[in-house]
């Protein structure tokens, strides 16, 4: 059954989650992974979807679209095709930005791909993506997310080690404070040194880490979370050192943490998630202040362990000892400051 709504009226603004349609997205690559299974359900997630999750109880006022592939244009140039991303996400912001479905204002903020590797030709497609995205576009993402470990990551091996750490992607970085643009950060626990060096050498970009820096639980790392903790705890604690960086709390409900909540039957209630997640959520907060941290949905892929009412439940089990004013950084404030949303 359905769980009670905790703290409905706290506003809430999601800065991560996607929209795509996948009905004909090839899985040949690794077609049996959990991350795969873990998504099925939700193969086209658009903008009805998306507020049938956000209209499920909590006071979701408003979202930020996070990168994934949708809607590139055809028949160009592939540096230049991730506009079309862009394109889409405004198109769906400008039918909620409408009324017409509301108050709820679906994807006020947009961060798409740009391929930094283009190194000074990146700014060209920058500009692009700003023109497209309609006063919107906000940052963007490259994923850096790699383990040798190939069970890992599955259909998600893309990139080689040490991306954040090359001179091409650096020189393509140096364009987003310019142009007060941001850079959401994916890498998994092992390489947070990377995004702590990166941090350290642009200290005036903004750089939000996405899903608390990827813990792992699967492959070779299988049982190993309890005993990789500290580990990813000083990487945060080194992490925080740096101001220009903030972190999103989430993504934990992913098929590469395997939590035991992963794909579990019956579905794992909210105070279980909140056990399990807790931890490192609580640390981030510890490490980085409310001010800097954000809760994020990171949905539909996060499905693969609870629904999203059960996923802002959880956060809000976590957070229930926080004052008033870290409740509202937490749950929208961070999110609403760092992306310049216009609510």
């Amino acid at each position: 059954m359905p769980e009670t709504i905790l703290e409905p009226d706290l506003p809430i603004v999601d800065p991560h989650h996607h929209l795509w349609d996948r009905r004909n997205y090839a899985t040949a690559a690794a077609p049996e992974h959990p991350f795969m299974t873990a998504i099925e359900p939700a193969k086209r997630y658009l903008l009805d979807a998306l507020m049938e999750d956000t209209g499920s109880g909590h006071n979701v006022i408003a979202t930020v679209f996070v990168e994934c592939g949708a809607f590139y244009r055809a028949g160009v140039s592939p540096d230049i095709a991730p506009v079309g991303e862009t394109e889409f996400v405004n198109g769906v912001a400008a039918m909620s930005a409408s009324g017409i479905y509301g108050d709820f204002r679906a994807c006020a903020g947009i961060v798409s791909k740009a391929d930094l590797l283009l190194g000074d030709g990146v700014k060209a497609v920058l500009e692009a993506h700003v023109r497209a995205g309609g006063g919107r576009f906000r940052g963007i993402r490259n994923s850096a997310s790699f383990e040798a470990d190939k069970e890992v990551l599955g259909p998600l091996n893309r990139v080689e080690a040490g991306l954040y750490l090359r001179d091409d992607f650096r020189a393509g970085f140096r364009h987003l404070a310019p142009m007060g643009l941001t850079f959401d950060a994916w890498l998994l626990e092992p390489q947070l040194a990377d995004v702590i060096s990166l941090a350290r050498a642009f200290p005036d970009t903004t750089i939000i880490l996405d899903h608390v820096g990827t813990p792992l639980g699967r492959g070779g790392y299988t049982g190993k979370l309890a005993e990789r903790f500290p580990i990813w705890k000083a990487s945060i604690l080194e992490l925080a050192k740096s101001p220009n960086v903030v972190v999103k709390l989430g993504g934990l409900a992913m098929a590469f943490c395997n939590f035991p909540s992963f794909l579990a039957e019956p579905r794992a209630p909210s105070e279980q998630l909140a056990k399990e997640w807790g931890p490192y959520i609580e640390t981030c907060i510890e490490a980085f202040g409310a001010e800097r941290c954000m809760f994020e949905s990171n949905f539909p892929v996060d499905m693969g362990s609870c629904s999203y009412a059960t996923l802002w439940n959880a956060f809000k089990h976590i957070a229930k000892g926080a004052s008033a004013a870290e409740k509202t950084a937490l749950f929208s404030g961070t999110a609403t400051k760092v992306y310049k949303l216009e609510l």
